[in-house]
């Protein structure tokens, strides 16, 4: 145990990324701004999963951990799509789930947006096109903004939500 501890004050924490954690406080607060000036402090999110693998889904519930903290920003996942301002459109459009997905964005009130993530909803994923796929998501949907990746990190999403709270 003296090992260790000798070892650990000699080192110090290297666990730790200064330079990530700077970054990341810096996005969080111009979040926090960009919700605060255009949402009145509150932005609600229905996520709809169309047809994907799960691992964009994972991400998200990685923005609810004390790292992340999208709640501090004012940022909340809602269950319902009639409390939501954004829809975040995961996985690729399946033919099942097409109506589904064009059920609750009809259910979000206006004004209401669209955020596709993952390279699922634009066809570039693995996937050919079938008579099962009824990709890419701007086809159905009017896609305002897009988080690239398969599937893109927490820091990813975060970004993408701040370009998408300067865009509108």
């Amino acid at each position: 145990m003296i090992k260790f501890w000798n070892k650990r004050v000699k080192h110090g924490i290297l666990t730790e990324n200064e330079q990530l954690d700077r970054e990341l406080s810096k996005i969080k607060k111009e979040i926090k701004n960009g919700v605060k000036k255009r949402f009145a402090g509150s932005l609600a999110i229905r996520m709809v999963d169309s047809g994907s693998c799960n691992a964009c889904e994972a991400e998200c519930n990685a923005l609810a951990n004390p790292y992340y903290d999208l709640e501090r920003l004012g940022i909340y996942f809602v269950a319902s799509p009639r409390h939501a301002d954004v829809l975040l459109l995961s996985g690729i459009m399946t033919f099942n789930m097409t109506p589904h997905v064009k059920e609750a964005y009809a259910q979000i009130p206006a004004p209401k947006w669209v955020i596709s993530l993952g390279d699922c909803p634009v066809m570039q994923a693995p996937f050919d096109k079938t008579y099962a796929i009824n990709a890419p998501a701007e086809n159905h949907l009017p896609v305002t903004h897009h988080i690239a990746g398969c599937p893109p990190s927490p820091l990813e999403i975060m970004e993408g939500l701040l370009e998408f709270l300067k865009k509108i």
